[in-house]
């Protein structure tokens, strides 16, 4: 279950929107991902993790259901349904109702996801790396219409790589390096062009510590 969001540090719509995603971060089963969108940046505060690809993102979301506008906050489930967010009560009930039946994905080694084959798969579809801090961030804002607040922010994404396409058939992709250490990754298959997401799933850490 992927659940993202697109908020700005400038929106004060959005606070409550994000507590709803950092408390989602803990579901087990659930990605919740967060994403700074630029939009906002010329109206008093300039996003400290927003970038043109999540904004970008949540444009082709838009696109492919048939919109010629985008808000904050936005949630989309699986990429397939989406809320403002900022009910947690109807955020679960869409999360809960929310299905996906897509390839597996598997990590045979830290530098290469697999996508298994899926017969009856026709619809060609994209293969994204998704890298994001799971920390919560306290972020002071200096200006705009949080001006004076301290937002928590988790799960933020900081890097969204195009791995490739998948066509129904085995499929291997190599990972780039991370830009910085303290990043989990993920790897999502979604119908191309802003559809919906088939299959995530999450780099298990291993220990190399040993004995």
């Amino acid at each position: 279950m992927v659940v993202e969001l697109f908020q700005s540090q400038g929106c004060s719509s959005c606070p409550p929107a994000e507590d709803n995603l950092n408390a989602l971060a803990d579901v087990p089963g659930v990605l919740a991902l967060s994403y700074g969108i630029t939009y906002w940046d010329g109206l008093g505060w300039k996003d400290t993790f927003a970038t043109d690809a999540y904004t970008e993102r949540q444009w082709r979301y838009a696109h492919h259901h048939q919109r010629d506008t985008v808000w904050t906050p936005q949630v989309y489930i699986n990429g397939h349904t989406d809320l403002v967010g900022t009910n947690r009560a109807q955020l679960n009930e869409v999360i809960h109702q929310a299905q996906s039946a897509g390839p597996a994905i598997a990590w045979p080694a830290g530098d290469r996801v697999d996508v298994a084959a899926s017969p009856g798969h026709y619809e060609a579809s994209d293969v994204w790396l998704v890298r994001y801090d799971p920390r919560t961030l306290h972020v002071p804002v200096g200006g705009g219409e949080n001006s004076g607040r301290t937002l928590d922010q988790r799960n933020v994404v900081r890097e969204l790589v195009h791995l490739g396409e998948w066509k129904g058939n085995d499929a291997a992709f190599s990972l780039p390096a991370p830009s910085q250490p303290g990043l989990d990754t993920a790897v999502l298959v979604q119908v191309q062009g802003g559809g919906d997401i088939l299959s995530a799933a999450l780099q298990e850490v291993r220990d190399t510590s040993g004995p």
